[in-house]
């Protein structure tokens, strides 16, 4: 069912109105006694996710006991992380998602769906995840917030994937990572119907009977003429309809087509938001199928202090680096810890130009000899920032003063880029 639905490519729903969205959405459901939040974590600040939670704790007051934000394999928020995206909302509600021990498991997709979806890629069962908040919590509503954007894993990101990946465990993150991975990822970016949803669907459909009613709050979020972010959409509803509403327009949003290939791309890394390549590197993934071969990509990432923010994720990462699917699945069949980690596996893979072009990494803090240890090409931040400043640079084309052309992209984690015929091609 959808409670709510308005959105077009030049819409704007300002505060008041979103916030009329979500009493007017609550105040259908009738009351409740005890409500959880579960919104996106730091990374997806843009998502405007915390001002619709702020918006549900104000209508709930004390009934909204408890918020888990859908961490995945991310590290936990920081208290100033916290009250910047969240507002005056109390610390006492927010709690941690453990990935790997505060887990139970709804039940198992079959292999033989996972090889049918995959097309026999891979070839195992997977387990549907939760954290156990959502199943012992006694709650009366779960309320699912989050931004729908392509993305690299799933295809169009959020809908049940905040539920079974955000708060999911281990297994289901690794083996759902590595499904997409293995699949390919630009066969999948930019689309809701993909075998990774295929699967979330199905664990939806035979599964949440054990969980409370969820309900999904879904944003889309573009720019105006000022290239400032906006919502341009917000669906509500419980169903699959309603996310593909979202993913619809997302796409209208969200997707921006290029005529020709780009020889030059230069990303810029907020770096509150950016200090892992695990994070960074969506500015591979969003931008390959616009890069042209042998052209190059240059991260500015000033925040960039490490490559996994999971430990053993880092670990991993240092070890085996960004060096192609054939050298990825080759380490997956011969090392038992890539088994185990299947997520960093399929990181691995995604992070990859698979020798197609050129990735320049410029970091804050990792060093030369670290950033190439993993495959990446070096630049000197410092260096590349007087050259490539993004105070005077606009989004997309700019011509530099000694006639060189690059294509700016100042947050990869907003949208998705790519050549029209490339693009079109996957469909």
């Amino acid at each position: 069912m959808i409670y709510y639905q308005r959105g077009s490519e030049n819409e704007v729903i300002n505060s008041g109105e979103l916030k009329e969205a979500v009493f007017t959405t609550l105040e259908k459901l009738g009351k409740k006694n005890k409500v959880l939040a579960i919104p996106p974590d730091f990374t997806r600040v843009h998502s405007r996710a915390g001002e619709l939670t702020r918006y549900i704790w104000e209508y709930y007051g004390e009934k909204l006991t408890d918020i888990l934000p859908a961490l995945g394999t991310h590290a936990s928020m920081t208290t100033e992380e916290i009250n910047t995206m969240f507002g005056n909302i109390p610390n006492k509600l927010f709690r941690v998602h453990d990935w790997r021990n505060d887990i139970v498991t709804l039940g198992t997709v079959p292999e033989s769906f996972i090889r049918k979806v995959s097309e026999n890629k891979v070839k195992y069962p997977w387990k549907a995840q939760v954290n156990k908040l959502l199943v012992e919590g006694r709650f009366n509503l779960i309320l699912s917030i989050g931004q729908v954007v392509p993305h690299e894993v799933v295809g169009m990101a959020n809908y049940n994937k905040n539920i079974f990946i955000g708060t999911g465990g281990a297994e289901g993150i690794n083996k759902s990572h590595f499904l997409g991975a293995v699949y390919g990822m630009e066969r999948m970016m930019g689309k809701s119907d993909t075998p990774v949803r295929k699967v979330l669907n199905y664990a939806s459909e035979h599964f949440s009977g054990s969980l409370p009613p969820v309900l999904h709050f879904l944003t889309v979020i573009g720019k105006d003429n000022h290239e400032d972010q906006v919502i341009r959409g917000l669906f509500i509803g419980n169903d699959p309809e309603c996310f593909n509403l979202a993913s619809e327009l997302s796409l209208k949003v969200n997707l921006e087509l290029v005529e020709k290939p780009l020889m030059k791309t230069v990303v810029y890394l907020d770096p509150a938001e950016y200090k892992s390549t695990w994070l960074g590197n969506k500015s591979i993934y969003r931008t390959r199928m616009a890069i042209a071969d042998d052209g190059e990509l240059i991260i500015l990432a000033p925040g960039l202090k490490e490559f996994g923010e999971d430990p053993e994720i880092d670990r991993l990462i240092r070890k085996y680096g960004y060096r192609g699917t054939p050298s990825i699945l080759q380490a997956v069949e011969e090392n038992e810890e890539m088994k185990k980690n299947l997520s960093a596996a399929a990181h691995l893979i995604h992070g990859s130009s698979e020798d197609r072009f050129r990735i320049t990494y410029c970091p804050g803090s990792l060093t030369e000899n670290e950033i190439k240890s993993v495959n990446f090409n070096y630049a000197d931040y410092r260096v590349m920032i007087r050259k490539y400043n993004p105070e005077k640079l606009k989004e997309g084309i700019n011509i530099m003063p000694d006639g060189e052309e690059i294509f700016y992209i100042s947050n990869p984690a907003l949208g998705l880029w790519a050549y029209r015929n490339r693009f079109n091609n996957y469909k």
